[in-house]
């Protein structure tokens, strides 16, 4: 009776802990990434530590939220759960290695060619390479980078202005793309036309000043087989789908700059045009998803406001 007592005493001040739609993305994927790693997959070379990193991510968002829970007012510890995609993303990456390994161990870069072939009659990114002028491909180049800027800065804008439903739902289409995009690295490995149509480029990329250093830097990660899809083409056309629809200001000042990137993947010789035609329907798949997602909710009334979602697990 006791017990009983002091059960019904602190189970109505326990607090709630909430996960967003993103956190149960990033569990799911992650949890699963480390138990292949630990599991069928753990012959792969590096498998150990991939397996620890996909760990840690999949336990971030368990622990954050959590901690959030009981320390509501650390606006800090909020910011910190609501943006753990962006490690997970960053770092994820570089931890695709073991995975793509055990998954697909050859290499698809003669097909990919060969469907550029037969679609546009040539190998896009040779043929763009050369029409580029200096000035041009310097600019694009930088350009390029801004697949590491403008996810960060659309998803700030919506979070320090309040519009936290868009964030959610934003969140959730660039995570499930993220994810998906992952897993097709592991089933069509490939390394892109810098590397494997070499011979067919007349001379290194040719820019003004700082092109051979920023082309170089994209040399030096440890994890290259990353073409199909384009992750640089779709992810940025996840930001502008969403600085569209809830926040034009930021899709005014990256339209040139984020078309850019998107031109950047064929003349920097990154991908081949089909990696760019093959993100497109992920794309329309993940945003689909959200916004029926998160208005299905809606309709059953489960949620305040038409995007706003959140699972409640009682801690």
């Amino acid at each position: 009776m006791k017990t009983a007592t002091l059960e019904r005493r602190v189970l109505p001040d326990a607090p709630e802990v909430r996960f967003k739609p993103v956190d149960v993305v990033i569990i799911v994927a992650c949890a699963c990434a480390a138990f292949l790693l630990v599991g069928p997959y753990r012959w792969a070379p590096g498998a150990a530590t991939s397996a620890v990193t996909f760990f840690i991510f999949a336990l971030g968002p368990l622990v954050l939220r959590t901690l959030e829970s009981y320390f509501p007012r650390q606006r800090l510890l909020a910011f910190v759960a609501s943006f753990w995609l962006l490690p997970v993303v960053a770092l994820g990456h570089g931890a695709m290695c073991p995975l793509v390994t055990a998954v697909s161990p050859g290499l698809q870069d003669a097909q990919l060619a060969t469907l550029d072939q037969r679609l546009f009659g040539a190998q896009v990114s040779v043929v763009l390479g050369q029409l580029s002028p200096p000035w041009l491909t310097e600019f694009l180049m930088f350009c390029y980078y801004g697949y590491f800027l403008w996810p960060l800065v659309l998803g700030v804008t919506l979070y320090f202005t309040g519009k936290r439903e868009a964030f959610d739902e934003y969140l959730l289409a660039l995570s499930l793309f993220f994810a998906f995009n992952f897993v097709l690295y592991s089933l069509v490995p490939a390394i892109g036309p810098r590397y494997f149509l070499y011979s067919a480029f007349p001379e290194t990329l040719q820019g003004l000043w700082f092109t051979p250093y920023l082309e170089s830097a994209m040399r030096q990660p440890g994890f290259a087989k990353d073409c199909f899809p384009s992750g640089h083409t779709g992810a940025t056309l996840v930001v502008m789908v969403y600085a569209l629809r809830f926040e034009r200001r930021v899709f005014r000042v990256m339209l040139v700059p984020g078309l850019g990137l998107i031109a950047a993947t064929l003349v920097g010789r990154f991908h081949y045009a089909t990696d760019l035609l093959c993100a497109v329907p992920l794309l329309i798949g993940v945003v689909g998803f959200a916004v029926a997602y998160t208005r299905s909710l809606a309709r059953r009334g489960t949620v305040a406001r038409p995007v706003e979602m959140d699972v409640i697990v009682r801690s």
